[in-house]
């Protein structure tokens, strides 16, 4: 069996870490995979933020109202953002990238969380992004994708069996 098949197998969304820290080297190899992430026409509009600040880290587990409180006992965090100006399937190329990021920490013995941003609500009067840009000062042209938590996992979660995938979803040749 291939070792990519392996992982595909393997992966899901880790959202209890230990309080060890991302060796700094991997953490280079990670934004190497990033970086490496195809886009569309090679425009590669999409920048990323790397955080492992504890204090930051915090702030980014309140980013929006549900599903981003994990963040904060993660040893790290990438936030997938991209310049809009750019490409007009940035979006895309941000999610590309953000799930290429989660295998390669996969490969590397680390778990990992999406935590979507891009039309989320942070509280009643702005967007999960407003906060974000402010937060982390991004420029107006700075759209924010998501955010993809790290860290060497502190729980286990079995494979989904093959009897519970959806097969039902795949057409052949034509839709019906």
């Amino acid at each position: 069996m291939s070792d990519m098949m392996e992982l595909l197998r393997k992966r899901r969304s880790i959202r209890a870490f230990t309080p060890e820290a991302v060796a700094p080297e991997t953490v280079d190899l990670l934004v190497e995979a990033l970086l490496r992430s195809p886009s569309s026409r090679g425009v590669n509009p999409w920048e990323f933020v790397v955080v492992d600040d504890r204090e930051l880290l915090s702030s980014l587990s309140s980013a929006k109202e549900h599903g981003s409180q994990f963040l904060k006992n993660a040893p790290l965090a990438i936030v997938v953002c991209a310049d809009s100006t750019q490409s007009d399937v940035w979006v895309e190329d941000c999610s590309i990238a953000a799930i290429i990021v989660q295998m390669a920490a996969l490969s590397l013995g680390l778990g990992s969380c999406w935590v979507q941003i891009r039309r989320r609500s942070h509280d009643a009067d702005r967007s999960a992004e407003e906060y974000l840009r402010e937060l982390l000062r991004l420029p107006e042209t700075i759209m924010v994708e998501c955010i993809v938590g790290i860290g060497h996992p502190a729980e286990t979660k079995q494979p989904l069996p093959a009897g519970k995938l959806q097969f039902g979803k795949v057409k052949r040749n034509r839709y019906s």
